[in-house]
């Protein structure tokens, strides 16, 4: 790791972003100058400012350039795993059935509960270190496996603590409105008024919440339910996202739209209403391939019918130890060019500038003037291969608020 409070400039570059129709945006022999963390200029090799005291030099010999990628959808703080829901599915078992017969989400509250607070940032640092070799520069934890007080601030209150690991930008949501829990079995609306009466203003008071979640389906929570939660959460001034339309269509993408959300994750199922409900509204589409290809879904988002109504589209990982254990969104990206139908352009798009709408940044997502200096260099010969690869990451360096993380040293 270096870094050189003067100032930046990465030389002889290939400097790769995209516009807002999906396509590549190319400059070839560039260069980028960074100051005090942020973008100074982008310009032809000897544009800009020449190198001296003020400067360090760092010659990037073709590399190609990118925005930092942000995983914007990850359940990265969790205890225990899930490996005999997995082997059970392989047997023909089904991820639904396994949660109403008390397993799956219910299976990882309880090891969560049961983990301090240090093991749980043990845990959750080894798993960064993972996204961070695969080019992650900002991410997204959301809670969901503490299901009560004590145990949601203790989640959340870990990923506070992981925010500037490795670089790395942390926000935070509160999914307490994940599953039902056993405490409140068949007793959904009062589940709700404890999250909405003390749960959420309580967590909210603490600072540790940037956004509200909430899981709408048949085995979590009714549309009217999360428009209870949500109507909350815009009351403390709080944004709102959700996980809908994964295993069947409950409108849940409408209400979202209705609130004016960051994003509607997942999306298999939602219709064509649903698309131009969050288009209007500028929601972002949040595609999880991971979850898809590890539950063995037929059904994949529509997406020829989101490009017709111009829906932004982001990428994530979804990491999480049921339905996504996946930490790489370079896997996840060349998952979504092959099981949705992305095009690479698209997929770059999906993990930099739609995935900051999806968090709600300003700041980061593109290359360009005045925006922060996380950007990632890549050894690659054609901006293709940031999705074609499997399992191999080109990544050469990390730089996060200008400090450049040479990704092969081990921080």
């Amino acid at each position: 790791m270096s870094s050189d409070p003067k100032g930046l400039i990465l030389r002889d570059c290939n400097v790769l972003d995209t516009d807002f129709n999906g396509r590549f945006v190319i400059q070839k022999d560039a260069e980028i100058a960074i100051k005090k963390g942020v973008i100074e200029a982008v310009g032809p090799r000897g544009s800009l400012v020449g190198a001296s005291m003020d400067y360090e030099v760092l010659s990037c010999d073709s590399a190609w350039v990118t925005p930092g990628l942000i995983d914007c959808h990850t359940h990265l703080v969790y205890g225990g795993n899930r490996i005999d829901e997995y082997q059970a599915r392989l047997g023909g078992g089904s991820y639904l059935s396994m949660n109403e017969a008390g397993g799956g989400i219910y299976q990882t509250v309880e090891s969560t509960r049961a983990a301090s607070h240090g093991e749980l940032v043990k845990l959750a640092k080894f798993r960064l270190r993972q996204m961070a070799r695969n080019g992650t520069t900002s991410l997204e934890i959301k809670s969901g496996y503490g299901l009560d007080l004590a145990s949601e601030a203790k989640m959340l209150r870990v990923a506070r603590e992981l925010d500037g690991f490795l670089g790395i930008s942390v926000k935070t949501t509160f999914l307490g409105a994940h599953v039902v829990p056993k405490e409140f079995l068949n007793r959904g609306d009062e589940y709700v008024d404890y999250l909405v009466e003390e749960v959420l203003p309580e967590l909210n008071s603490l600072g540790l919440i940037d956004a509200v979640d909430g899981f709408c389906e048949t085995i979590a929570f009714s549309p009217e339910q999360l428009k209870t939660l949500y109507g909350r959460a815009k009351s403390l001034g709080i944004a709102v996202k959700g996980h809908v339309e994964q295993l069947s269509n409950s409108s849940g993408a409408s209400v979202l739209a209705s609130f004016d959300a960051l994003s509607a994750d997942h999306l298999e199922y939602v219709d064509e209403k649903g698309i131009q409900d969050l288009a209007k509204r500028g929601v972002v589409a949040v595609l999880l391939p991971g979850a898809y290809y590890f539950l063995s879904e037929k059904t994949r988002p529509p997406v020829e019918v989101m490009r017709m109504h111009s829906l932004e589209m982001a990428i994530a990982t979804d990491a999480n130890p049921g339905t996504s254990p996946l930490y790489s969104l370079l896997l996840a990206m060349n998952m979504a060019t092959v099981l949705f139908g992305l095009s690479p352009q698209e997929a770059l798009r999906g993990t930099t500038a739609n995935a900051a709408k999806a968090l709600g940044y300003r700041d980061r997502g593109r290359i360009e003037a005045g925006l922060r200096a996380d950007l990632c260099v890549w050894q690659i010969d054609h901006p293709a291969e940031l999705s074609y690869y499997l399992g191999l990451s080109p990544l050469i360096y990390r730089i996060t608020n200008g400090v450049i993380r040479d990704a092969q040293a081990d921080e």
